[in-house]
């Protein structure tokens, strides 16, 4: 997969006829929208990985969250796979409101965020925040939370929840971190298996390395549905009318938060390569390949799955 700026001058493929989409698709190119996020850079790799055996050239532009979306409406690019909501949802609902962009639902499930503790504090009984009221528990944790930079959005909501009282919380010290420094917080106090409660969130790498467990969050602290989020594919309106075999691909390309977790684990924690950690996880999913590829063909019309595993 190429990556990209928007300094970068971009060729693009001319448009077939409209007349012609039935026969194949009308670009041989996805230009995909790429923050520099560990979870959506090997995902767009695993799914540059399934789309360039079928004929396609994917290449990804490194351009945050914000810009991805005015590329998008642009015509300067055509697929986004990390639509979060509602983090983004100013951004999101100007596109829409535009008519610039179709939404074809989430391609994680399971994405959440919230307090967070190790599960040898979840076996002792502590599922949901309401609980952190009670003085002996509040205790243990040395009435504190630990969280994100300073300014990050989940900080403020951290800090409105504390002068608020919310769940009791009134007494406590909220204390922000890097997000490294957080999780070496959370590092130090798993090996010493002392309680510890922070700001996490899935997919990410600390689900499967600290087996950590998100607490109910009834006030919504988080955000309503306890902290769950959706991670949208998005893709512009023009590029999903003239690419139906390719719409279908990213329509049917939806993983699990745990499969994302860890696939950033291996790439962002092990500091894996990344096409490697791309290959190595589609060539050790092979059910879940078939089901990405079901009714999807190359883009000359011939088996796609055949195609992928050839190429794995």
């Amino acid at each position: 997969m190429r990556v990209t700026t928007l300094a970068t001058t971009l060729t693009f493929a001319g448009l077939l006829p409209l007349s012609a989409q039935a026969a194949q698709d009308a670009s041989d190119e996805l230009r995909l929208v790429v923050p520099p996020w560990p979870g959506v850079t090997v995902k767009s790799e695993i799914f540059a990985q399934l789309a360039e055996p079928l004929g396609y050239r994917v290449e990804a532009m490194g351009v945050s969250s914000t810009v991805g979306y005015q590329v998008l409406q642009s015509g300067e690019a055509d697929a986004f796979l990390a639509g979060w909501v509602p983090a983004q949802q100013e951004s999101y609902d100007a596109a829409m409101e535009n008519g610039a962009i179709v939404d074809l639902g989430n391609n994680v499930n399971g994405a959440r965020m919230g307090f967070t503790v190790p599960d040898y504090v979840a076996e002792t009984g502590l599922t949901s925040a309401e609980q952190l009221a009670d003085p002996e528990i509040a205790k243990r944790f040395n009435r504190s939370v630990y969280s994100i930079e300073n300014g990050s959005t989940v900080t403020d909501m951290l800090n409105a929840a504390i002068d608020a009282d919310v769940y009791g919380l009134g007494d406590w010290e909220g204390r922000p971190s890097s997000t490294p420094g957080m999780l070496s917080e959370v590092k130090g106090a798993v090996q010493e298996e002392r309680w510890i409660i922070f700001y996490g969130w899935t997919p990410h790498w600390m689900v499967p390395e600290y087996n950590t467990v998100i607490l109910d969050d009834p006030e919504g602290v988080y955000g309503d549905d306890n902290g769950s989020s959706d991670v949208k594919t998005i893709v512009s309106e023009a590029y999903a009318q003239a690419n139906p075999n390719m719409l279908k691909l990213l329509d049917q390309f939806v993983l699990s938060a745990d499969e994302q977790s860890e696939f950033i684990r291996a790439y962002s924690l092990k500091n894996g390569d990344l096409e490697e950690v791309a290959h190595d996880w589609l060539a050790s999913h092979p059910e879940r390949v078939a089901s990405f590829l079901e009714g999807v063909t190359t883009r000359d019309g011939d088996n796609a799955l055949d195609a992928v595993e050839e190429s794995l």
